[in-house]
């Protein structure tokens, strides 16, 4: 289509309108499935998984849902549904769900290589390539394949642009008739199925844009595709020129076939208990400078600035939080070089009157891990930094071959009282050999 109908988008339009072919494949009530995998017993009962400490709802099987249920419910206010439904509650359990989640992706690698993994539940794929002639079908087909070898119900999405396949991807979920995929690349299907989702519902419309897009007199998907792109621009900026596109059929997005290097990495953690005692926050700090700065080294950077957060807790009077920041003489990625000047600046301004709730370890400004420059004053010690990268690579090794955690800083283990409560937690039953199920015989 010319630039001169209005349909000019800035980026992803290498291929021209409708050459694009992309399908979404979005696991159904991830957390709460990958429960049910190894409970036969719990088909058909409603389940929900809960946050650090138990405190909120982060996934709701369809059962769950159906007694209303919401996302983000405090547990306590529940207590009494719980109870009287027989609802089953699980702490949540990442180990378990990472470990599917990439189970569920190499499975979607043989069918095509172009994938981009958006979220631990959700992967984009690029059909252009691929010889279909049957869309609908062959969806139905790879819900099928996942169901069987993996055993996650899944919804597909196949839309010329991400934003309808996401669109698509809700429908199963809703209308069990689609057999769990919709194909949106008929224009006609795609009118009626735009007609019926509510403006709410098209990704990228935020609880701050509905109120205005509504002001508009826009409440359907199709009333947005039909907006022309100069006022959608003009109400929601660049962002909502390419979303009008989109649901046009004109692929704004490329599919991110290579992975793209974080800007920052943050980990955090509420604790388990509050705490005054330094020793306890020590630890704490300790283990989530050691996830960041692994996950720092897996993205093959170097760090130059870190900062950690300690927090009361904002429900209590007299709220307060504390920022430590540090920044590095050597770009690295070492936890221990990172850990002990986090801690040490700590120690120094460490209030022991104070009730510490939440701990929030933050690594920027990053350097590629083999471009790093040496500094005008002689700052920079290139000798001591080939020794961090090699004992840290050598720790990494050991802790792939030996499992998680086999080698790691004393630090760590100062204490366990800041970790969150997981006392609903479920065997990690893919991923831990001492939690394996157990078979008796008579």
């Amino acid at each position: 289509m010319p630039k001169e109908a209005g349909w000019f988008c800035p980026v992803g339009t290498k291929k021209g309108f409708m050459n694009n072919i992309l399908a979404l494949i979005d696991c159904n009530n991830f957390f709460a499935s990958c429960e049910k995998l190894f409970r036969a017993d719990l088909e058909g009962r409603p389940v929900v998984v809960l946050s650090s400490n138990d405190g909120c709802v982060v996934a709701r099987s369809n059962e769950a849902k159906a007694l209303g249920i919401p996302m983000g419910a405090p547990a306590w206010q529940y207590r009494d549904l719980f109870k009287s439904q027989g609802i089953v509650q699980f702490s949540a359990n990442f180990e378990l769900y990472g470990d599917i989640s990439e189970r569920i992706t190499n499975l979607l690698t043989t069918i095509t290589p172009h994938i981009e993994i958006y979220s631990v539940d959700e992967s984009f794929l690029d059909l252009s390539e691929l010889d279909i002639e049957d869309y609908n079908a062959w969806g139905r087909q790879v819900r099928d394949l996942v169901l069987r070898y993996i055993g996650v119900p899944v919804s597909i999405g196949i839309a010329p642009s991400k934003t309808l396949c996401k669109l698509a991807a809700d429908h199963p979920k809703k209308l069990p008739g689609l057999a769990g995929a919709l194909s949106l690349l008929d224009s006609d299907v795609r009118k009626t199925y735009l007609k019926k989702t509510e403006i709410k519902d098209i990704w990228g419309v935020g609880w701050k844009l509905r109120p205005r897009l509504q002001a508009e007199g826009i409440y359907t998907a199709l009333d947005l595709a039909q907006l022309s792109p100069k006022r959608a621009q003009q109400l929601m900026g660049i962002h909502g020129r390419q979303m009008v596109a989109e649901l046009n059929g004109l692929n704004c997005h490329d599919l991110q076939k290579t992975h793209k290097p974080q800007a920052m990495i943050m980990r955090g953690r509420q604790f388990g208990e509050d705490t005054s005692q330094l020793h306890v926050v020590e630890a704490a700090v300790a283990s989530l400078t050691a996830s960041a700065a692994h996950h720092l080294r897996r993205e093959r950077q170097l760090a130059r600035q870190s900062v950690v957060l300690l927090s009361t807790n904002r429900n209590k009077p007299g709220y307060r939080r504390v920022t430590e920041a540090i920044k590095l003489m050597t770009p690295t990625a070492d936890t221990g070089t990172i850990c002990s000047q986090l801690v040490k600046r700590l120690q120094a301004t460490f209030n022991r009157n104070l009730s510490y709730h939440r701990a929030d370890v933050l690594l920027y400004d990053f350097v590629p891990e083999t471009s790093m420059q040496t500094a005008l004053f002689g700052n920079v010690n290139l000798l001591e930094s080939d020794k961090s990268q090699s004992r840290m690579q050598t720790m990494d090794a050991v802790n792939i071959r030996f499992g998680r955690k086999s080698l790691h800083f004393a630090a760590e283990g100062l204490s366990a009282a800041w970790r969150p409560k997981k006392l609903l937690r479920s065997p990690r039953y893919t991923s831990a050999w001492t939690e394996l199920p157990e078979v008796k015989t008579v």
